[in-house]
């Protein structure tokens, strides 16, 4: 397979140095990010020029100090420091948030047409021809796409289907690691096309064959860089494990010919550079990774890394990463690494997921850790064979292992190391020539001299075990000075080459102007009023989402199907399943009529947990995505995950400030987060739920107290919460009071946050209590009583719920009734499990069988609330809860999941009304005024159900408007003397004096 169609331009041209200058950025006190962000726009905005650029954003020498993300979204940008050395540019990354420093980034709108099968019996490795039923369906220059389906009975070949343990959760699964090349179509003949680059796994109509598909892609981007910097983190000095920093130095998406060269990257937590899978012959060049600050583990120190294809990594320095030079998922190739070296490795290079093909290791040394191309079993989340067709050359490493994956091959040529696999072997404890495969296939298909593209490190001395004399004198000699590291060598090529960094006259983006800044929106806050919660003077609807619990992975069948989850982190990978852009959840809220988020944190951060075990890892290799839990890592100790164990006086601040952000923008679009303090989950039923809790004493540095080793019921469950639910332990009850606290402050201007106690809770009165005094003494210590107090909910059982409401001091703190966790039976028997028994929802629900609710009894519950305790919303969130909303709005229940289309002023009339008793067996709302003149009503009648209006009011005329409560739609409208209406079908009668 021929590797030299990687990089940018496929290595046919080399990166230009001569593009213009179009704009400068001079360093200014304060933060950067909106300066050096309006230089970018402003040349994006240029007209492209016929060299494919629009011009150079040039970056003064200095620091400049950056507290967001700078985007790089339009072709034809190059943004250019002053150098990556000292007296050069320094971008400074600073802040708390894990936010990539650079995001090079098109947009992802592909669109495939309809794909026609490959009709080759046996595509071979390296290959470049297609056969096709109508090749005159394409031409020359034609973007296709091929895609090579995993089939079942590739699976069963390849011996995927299982790692072990009878168990198939990890296995591979078709349709699952399919593989998508994207090429360009070179030639057309006869019996098909020629493609612009090689395959990289073989298409075998035994195993599925392929498919072809013309594509285009209107919102990738094309010929950008980033170049001669030094990019920096902050971090807290304090905490050498500190991970509320910058993850990303620059991530790229959705591109294609472009460049990150000549940047120095220290104290990032997770990738340098990491090209994703949209990203296509990106060349990354002479750069150098060191002083990264992490944990050490799964997703930390993936310093140089691609799931993309046609990439090449050369020149490259790394220290003390995790996984320094890899590539990912599915990568369909060919990728090229040429030219690196990582020093005080902490685990291998390689592929670090399932099936990269046409992956190439030339001159690659790795300092005491292992480059892999191997069958990984279950690890990486069931990875399995994690590289095919990948080829060695002159590497050396402590240990490599190769080994053949059915179907295909892997080979090692010229290798230093500890052996191991099955693979091809060959020259092995030799270096061999030419010293560069990739840049001998290179010279040979351009047919010319490519040393100057090479740069390879000088290679000398005498290697003979028998030099003469004078060798050997000489030999002796230059023993005295330490060998050149790779970091020397592009230090060197850096000193002796520099960038052009003169401006040229151009303009500073300061003369230019600056763009302006985003206005926030201004809050139309949630109120409490008239018993209903509500937002400009309109009672509030819509539906609820809940936060993933636990559960997924970063492959593309999950993302797919997945749920928002504000707090859910993927490092410098964007969008629904992997890090949510919180900008996105809230609009696609709006447009589904959800109005709730619910949120509690996480069962467990790390997936691998997701098997229900309950053993302590042997390593930190945590899988993603990662459930963030509330509290920090403390750097210090091992705890049950591999990772450093909590601090549960510090506080996450990701998973705060994700949650901020969210709160914010939700209130800023009229949207609600319930807020639960605590999860049950982790404290009862299964004993792995406990195994990564914060709380338990071997995962944190506070000494809690819980009894270890854990005394498992059967060896299996769990019985943990009459323990947790103890704030007289005088340790766990400051800890509790801090977090509650924390809960409070964290949202203390926000004006849509209804805080409830914990997710499932089914505990003790006593708890409630502590839980809301605590409350009490931090509205008293921040002055936010009354009308300026938090909306505090009630969410508990029934026996709980009535005895706080019966104490006048604790009942004062709610605002909001939650029915959840009991409720009316369609028989009018009450479902009502008991509080503080240590049986969570659904155990009590295996032991009492419940049965549906139906709209009388759900009527009952909101109404027989709301008629005690008028001045409190009710919610209704118990049985059958989404398909008997409007029961609970004609009860005068809140946030009930009533249609979007429902007319505002509907909502506006309902907010002055409350429940009121006019006639047998009506469901009626009616103005609250108490003057004649603003009697309206909002009537609900069942189908075939009659209802006459009481004499005093049958006088009026009313307008009456009948909504149809599946859709909210007005389906009719009339003027009615005569005070009898009949429903044919469930319908609202809106009644309206004239």
């Amino acid at each position: 397979m021929d590797f030299s169609y990687c990089g940018y331009e496929s290595s046919e041209k080399q990166i230009p140095d001569d593009l213009p200058v179009k704009v400068t950025v001079p360093v200014k006190p304060g933060d950067a990010t909106n300066a050096i962000q309006s230089a970018i726009d402003y040349v994006g905005r240029l007209p492209m020029q016929p060299s494919g650029f629009r011009g150079v954003v040039l970056l003064a020498p200095g620091t400049f100090h950056v507290g967001g993300t700078i985007r790089m979204t339009m072709s034809g940008v190059v943004l250019r420091g002053s150098g990556a050395g000292k007296g050069g540019t320094t971008l400074l990354g600073e802040g708390t948030q894990r936010a990539p420093l650079i995001k090079v980034t098109g947009l992802k709108d592909s669109v495939n047409s309809t794909p026609v099968d490959i009709l080759d019996p046996y595509v071979p490795v390296g290959a470049f021809n297609l056969k096709v039923s109508h090749p005159e369906a394409f031409k020359v220059g034609d973007q296709v796409v091929i895609h090579r389906p995993c089939t079942a009975a590739w699976i069963e070949k390849l011996g995927t289907e299982t790692f072990g343990g009878g168990v198939s959760a990890l296995g591979w699964k078709p349709g699952v690691e399919d593989i998508f090349w994207s090429r360009t179509v070179k030639q057309v003949t006869a019996s098909g096309i020629q493609l612009d680059a090689p395959l990289t796994t073989a298409l075998d109509k035994q195993y599925g064959g392929g498919t072809l598909a013309k594509f285009s892609w209107p919102g990738r981007i094309d010929h950008v860089g980033v170049e001669n910097l030094h990019l920096a983190s902050t971090y807290d000095h304090s905490r050498q494990k500190d991970e509320d920093h910058r993850w990303m130095g620059v991530v790229v998406n959705n591109a294609i010919d472009g460049w990150v060269r000549r940047i120095n990257f220290q104290y990032f937590a997770g990738s340098a550079v990491s090209l994703l899978e949209g990203v296509q012959r990106f060349t990354v060049q002479d750069c150098q990774a060191i002083d990264p600050v992490s944990e050490i583990g799964g997703q930390r120190r993936y310093v140089f890394s691609t799931t993309g294809q046609q990439n090449l990594f050369q020149r490259l320095y790394s220290q003390q990463g995790y996984h320094d030079f890899s590539v990912g998922f599915c990568a369909a190739g060919p990728n090229a690494f040429v030219q690196c070296q990582g020093e005080g490795a902490l685990s291998y290079s390689g592929s670090v997921n399932s099936w990269a093909s046409g992956v190439l290791f030339d001159l690659v040394r790795l300092d005491g850790q292992t480059i892999k191309f191997a069958n990984l079993g279950q690890d990486e989340q069931g990875a399995g064979w994690n590289g095919a067709n990948c080829v060695l050359w002159n590497c050396y490493a402590s240990m490599v292992n190769v080994a053949r994956p059915p179907t295909a091959q892997n080979y090692a040529f010229g290798t230093w190391s500890q052996f191991g696999g099955d693979g091809y072997w060959a020259e092995s404890n030799n270096w061999i020539t030419p010293r560069s495969f990739y840049y001998a296939q290179l010279s040979q298909r351009l047919g010319k001299n490519v040393d100057d593209q090479a740069l390879l490190k000088p290679f000398v001395g005498e290697a003979s075990s028998s030099p003469t004399p004078e060798a050997a004198a000489a030999l002796t000699k230059e023993a005295y000075a330490p060998d050149k590291t790779m970091k020397d060598w592009i230090d060197s090529l850096e000193a002796n080459h520099p960038l052009p960094t003169k401006s040229d006259g151009a303009k500073s983006i300061y003369a230019i102007g600056l763009r302006p800044l985003p206005v926030v929106p201004k809050i139309i806050p949630m109120v409490l009023k008239n018993g209903w919660l509500q937002r400009g003077g309109k009672v509030l609807t819509g539906g609820r989402q809940q936060t993933p619990w636990w559960f997924g992975s970063v492959e593309r069948d999950f993302i797919a199907k997945a749920k928002p989850a504000i707090t859910r982190f993927v490092p410098g990978r964007t969008g629904t399943g992997l890090t949510d852009n919180l900008d996105t959840v809230t609009q696609q809220m709006k447009r589904a009529h959800t109005l709730v988020m619910e949120q509690n944190y996480g069962l467990w951060y790390d997936r691998r947990r997701d098997d229900h075990e309950r053993v302590r890892r042997q390593n930190g290799d945590v899988w993603p995505p990662f459930y963030e839990l509330p509290f920090a890592r403390s750097g210090q100790g091992i705890a049950w995950d591999g990772l450093s164990k909590y601090d549960l006086t510090k506080y996450n601040n990701f998973y705060w400030s994700r949650l901020k952000r969210f709160a914010d923008l939700a209130d800023q679009n009229g949207l609600v987060l319930i807020h639960h303090n605590y999860f049950q989950h982790n404290i009862i039923e299964a004993g792995a739920h406990y195994a990564d809790f914060p709380w338990r004493p071997v995962n944190n540095i506070n000494h809690t107290g819980f009894p270890e080793p854990i005394n498992y019921a059967a060896d299996k469950r769990l019985f943990m919460a009459d323990q947790f639910y103890d704030e007289n332990n005088p340790v766990r009850r400051g800890l509790h009071q801090a977090f509650i606290d924390q809960c409070l402050s964290n949202f203390k201007d926000d004006h849509n946050v209804i805080q409830f106690i914990c997710e499932e809770f089914t505990g003790p009165t006593h708890f409630v209590r502590f839980w809301l005094e605590t409350i009490r003494d931090w509205e008293k210590k921040n002055n936010r009583t009354g009308k300026d107090a938090p909306f505090i909910g009630l969410s508990t059982t029934k026996d709980v719920q009535d005895s706080i409401l019966a104490d006048p001091l604790l009942s004062k703190l709610i605002k909001i009734i939650d029915i959840r966790y009991w409720y009316y039976q369609q028989d009018g028997s009450l479902y009502a499990p008991k509080g503080g028994k240590s049986l969570a929802p659904r155990q009590w629900a295996r032991l009492l069988k419940p049965k549906n609710s139906n709209f009388a009894q759900v009527y009952k519950a909101v109404r027989t609330y709301k008629d005690k305790y008028p001045d409190k919303a009710v919610m209704y969130s118990a049985k059958n809860a989404p398909e008997l909303a409007w029961a609970s709005f004609m009860a005068g229940g809140s946030l009930p999941d009533l249609p979007a289309a429902l007319p505002g002023d509907f909502l506006a009339a309902a907010a002055t009304m409350h429940p009121i008793d006019l006639g047998d067996n009506a469901y009626v709302l009616g103005s609250a005024s108490g003057k004649s003149s603003d009697d309206n009503y909002i009537i609900y009648l069942t189908k075939g159900q009659h209802f006459t209006l009481p004499p005093k009011v049958t006088s009026k005329h009313y307008q009456v408007k009948v909504i149809d409560p599946k859709t909210g739609q007005v389906v009719a409208t009339n003027t009615q003397d005569e005070g009898a209406l009949s429903a044919n079908a469930d319908s609202v009668y809106w009644l309206q004096v004239k």
